[in-house]
């Protein structure tokens, strides 16, 4: 009898495929019409159905996750105490990652490395682009720190809902659907009665559907991820990383670093747990991040693996995932302040020390921030560009590769999301062993 081969693998069979299949098509046949027809009718449309089909359950699953991990704490100040910690975490470790990134990028200078030609042909794609307009635009309504955490209180979460997913949203967007969860949460452990028993078995029913509804989702997901790797790598190709080859390779570099030695570091010393046993039990979450590019969108898969190969316990997995999905992005913390560097660098213009060090206290802020959506962070880097006076028209710069490594900095965030479950988990255990 013929040994099924598992879900992880066939995922990695549809990425390499995908990957190849799109390499090779873009080398024989560059900017073939019928090429572009397969990918905008058959290839792209059949990527999308995968994510939508992820997408359309992640707001129950957030709100079910996170009502019903708080419902069952038996301590409610436990909420506080694993809440704490998830926060000083993501600040903290944000930190370091801006810093790598920071260092590398000015030890490499990759800004400056660009040939004069390249530099002209790249300022020339620059020139009546409209999604560089659109998204300069958005930025230039970013909001103060203040309403970002007046806005995460919602005044009609349903409004919230509806519009989660949009990078362009000025609301709170999914933060502000977590903290209606979280109050919802509390307010149901804190209300024990026999009818609220009724309302917990229903968001217990719901969330088991859900994840039934991930299960059909996933089913899809070789197909879904060679469709995707395949739209972006026939188009993309080769051309533009060779020009932007320093850049692409500081920024995987300080993901690399980040990925394996800070994180690597934080699973041996403090969670203690064999880092290499640790990435190979996470391996399908790793493969749904970088294909899908989506914090959000991998976000099932992870709760799936934290919790059965993990072994973490469902209630802290669930909330700190939830919420780590948008907060604890410092993937792309790094990857904003290497890019800020890198455009600087592009124009010639020399930051300070004490610029440099706004622009590592605002990617901080802008990681925290940023939606878990493919190029969700863009916006926060174009109001990074903006307060220290580079030219916030040269996002454009970066477009070409920003793909490649939106979908490497998600394997980051969502690698860090886990590492963070683990250890606030284990901090628990101690906590009530203690008790």
């Amino acid at each position: 009898m013929k040994k099924k081969l598992p879900l992880h693998t066939k995922i990695l069979l549809g990425l390499l495929i995908g990957l190849i299949s799109g390499l090779v098509v873009n080398t024989l046949y560059p900017a073939n019409q019928n090429v572009q027809w397969f990918v905008s009718n058959i290839a792209y449309p059949a990527g999308q159905i995968f994510l939508r089909m992820i997408f359309m359950i992640v707001i129950p699953l957030i709100f079910t996750a996170i009502v019903l991990g708080i419902a069952d704490f038996k301590d409610i100040h436990k909420i506080g105490r694993v809440g704490i910690k998830s926060l000083l975490f993501t600040v903290v470790i944000t930190a370091v990652s801006v810093l790598i990134g920071i260092t590398l990028v000015n030890l490499v200078q990759p800004g400056a490395r660009i040939l004069a030609e390249d530099r002209e042909a790249l300022i020339q794609t620059l020139n009546n682009n409209q999604n560089v307009s659109n998204i300069v635009s958005a930025a230039k309504e970013t909001k103060g720190l203040m309403q970002i955490i007046i806005d995460i209180i919602p005044r009609n979460p349903f409004v919230d809902i509806v519009n989660a997913f949009d990078p362009n949203y000025r609301g709170g967007g999914l933060l502000a659907v977590m903290f209606f969860a979280l109050i919802f949460g509390i307010a149901l452990a804190l209300s024990k009665s026999e009818r609220t028993d009724t309302l917990t078995k229903t968001l217990e029913g719901l969330y088991d559907v859900v994840m039934k509804i991930i299960d059909f989702a996933m089913k899809l997901a070789p197909f879904g991820v060679a469709a995707l790797i395949f739209s972006v790598s026939s188009q993309l190709g080769l051309q533009i990383i060779s020009t932007l080859l320093l850049y692409v390779l500081v920024v995987l570099s300080a993901l690399l670093i980040h990925l394996l030695v800070t994180y690597g570091a934080i699973l041996k010393f403090i969670v203690k747990r064999n880092p290499i046993d640790f990435f190979k039990a996470i391996t399908e979450v790793i493969v749904t991040a970088f294909s899908t590019s989506s914090s959000n969108a991998t976000l099932p898969t992870s709760m799936r693996v934290t919790s059965e190969k993990l072994n973490v316990n469902k209630d802290i997995s669930n909330f700190v995932l939830t919420v780590g999905s948008t907060a604890n992005q410092n993937g792309t913390a790094l990857f904003e302040g290497i890019t800020v560097l890198f455009l600087a660098q592009f124009y010639g213009i020399d930051l300070s020390v004490s610029q440099q060090i706004l622009v590592v206290i605002l990617s901080i802020i802008a990681g925290i921030g940023t939606a878990g959506v493919p190029g969700g962070s863009l916006p926060m880097i174009v109001m990074v560009l903006q307060t220290v006076g580079i030219p916030a028209e040269g996002i454009g710069i970066i477009f070409g590769v920003d793909r490649l490594l939106d979908m490497s900095r998600t394997v980051v965030n969502v690698t860090g999301d886990i590492v963070l479950a683990l250890w606030v988990d284990k901090s628990e255990s101690a906590v009530e062993k203690v008790h």
